[in-house]
């Protein structure tokens, strides 16, 4: 084979593989169309398995490949083993003359005389390994190696450009996912929020007291629940609110749920008078909100009376604190009311939020006993993100 011929079949290598968008058949078309123009009647294409450390057969021309796509007892080879492992772990060819008098020789499918194997590498990265074999001795030449590496080369990049595609395609998938993810949890938010029960029972509350006359205390619960209502209509296209105006929306919420379950419970809300960065604070929306709602949803349903929260605020310029004490019980009720199964689960929340914007929200839940109470308590621990 003169040089114009080879390069005929580096052309048309070239050429064949632009169409090519997966690596199996990139190695076919190597094996079945470029290996036989050389004149080749045996070679085998190897890739390698990073999480194993092993040389895996891929496709084959000659013996090796009965028919269409398929392989004759493909074989495993580890790094370092046989001719070929060898060749794979220094990355560098191979061209034996005479097989038998080479100790690293491993027999596949038959016994043969002549060698060549080349690595398909790419800036030192492997991809895998091609290796023919030939019946007679001292077959393979110089020059048959050059062609080879140079195959074996185009080859490599193709399989990087095909790689990085694909790893470019799943990166896109999953950014489409997460968004799809952060909408969804934007609206599961806004629901567990807004839900009928919630909404009826503050205007059923606020109906009962104008028709009880207690104008004052209607204009107070309409004006908090109004204020409510636009705060998480604004914030539902953010990510993120400032501290101080998530402090007040805990203020109206925690307020009208109060009213929506007589009285059941008290809280207060402490702020650390030192912290300086407290106001200038920026967090991630509905984090704090979504705590308490199923705190509290969780506390009422199992109808515990006399609940106390005590909740506190800290700040530092790289994040925020916020703790809760509550006390604990026995839960006797299993299953909740639909509405209440409906609500976003908090823990579910972080996770997501951390894995799509890399918040690294931190939680704690603790237990402890002091005197005949258990008392719980949450630290959950926010990004500043100002």
């Amino acid at each position: 084979m003169n040089s114009e011929q080879f390069e005929d079949i580096l052309i048309y290598f070239s050429k064949s593989l632009m169409g090519k968008e997966n690596e199996e058949d990139i190695l076919w078309d190597l094996a079945k169309n470029c290996i036989s123009k050389l004149g080749f009647v045996d070679c085998v294409i190897y890739l390698v398995d990073q999480n194993r450390q092993l040389l895996v057969q891929k496709a084959a021309y000659g013996p090796k490949n009965p028919k269409d796509k398929a392989l004759h007892n493909p074989v495993s080879i580890s790094m370092g083993e046989g001719i070929t492992g060898n060749v794979a772990k220094t990355r560098r060819a191979a061209l034996i003359p005479d097989t038998s008098k080479d100790p690293r020789y491993i027999e596949d499918d038959a016994n043969r005389l002549s060698e060549i194997c080349v690595p398909i590498v790419d800036e030192n990265h492997l991809y895998g390994v091609i290796d023919c074999e030939h019946p007679e001795k001292c077959y393979f030449n110089e020059r048959h190696l050059k062609m080879l590496s140079a195959i074996a080369s185009i080859c490599a990049i193709k399989i990087k450009s095909v790689r990085a595609g694909q790893e470019v395609l799943k990166k896109q998938e999953k950014l489409l996912k997460i968004r799809e993810e952060m909408l969804e949890l934007k609206v599961l938010a806004l629901n567990s929020q807004l839900n009928p029960h919630f909404l009826f029972n503050s205007l059923n509350a606020i109906q009962y007291f104008v028709t009880s006359e207690k104008k004052k205390l209607a204009l107070e619960y309409l004006s908090t629940f109004s204020r409510l209502i636009r705060f998480y209509l604004r914030q539902l296209g953010n990510d993120t609110v400032s501290l101080y105006n998530e402090i007040d929306m805990l203020h109206w919420y925690l307020k009208l749920q109060k009213l929506r379950y007589d009285d059941s419970f008290d809280y207060v809300i402490a702020m650390e008078k030192s912290s300086e960065t407290l106001q200038e604070a920026i967090i991630p929306s509905f984090v704090t909100h979504t705590l308490f709602e199923n705190i509290i949803e969780r506390s009422m349903f199992n109808q515990k009376k006399g609940q106390h929260f005590k909740i506190s605020f800290r700040s530092t310029n790289s994040e925020v604190v916020l703790v809760i004490q509550y006390q604990e019980f026995d839960s006797k009720n299993t299953t909740p009311p639909e509405y209440r199964a409906r609500i976003l689960k908090w823990q579910d929340q972080i996770k997501l939020l951390n894995t799509a914007k890399g918040y690294n929200i931190k939680n704690e839940s603790k237990i402890h006993k002091i005197g005949e109470r258990w008392i719980g308590n949450i630290t959950l621990t926010l990004p500043n993100l100002r």
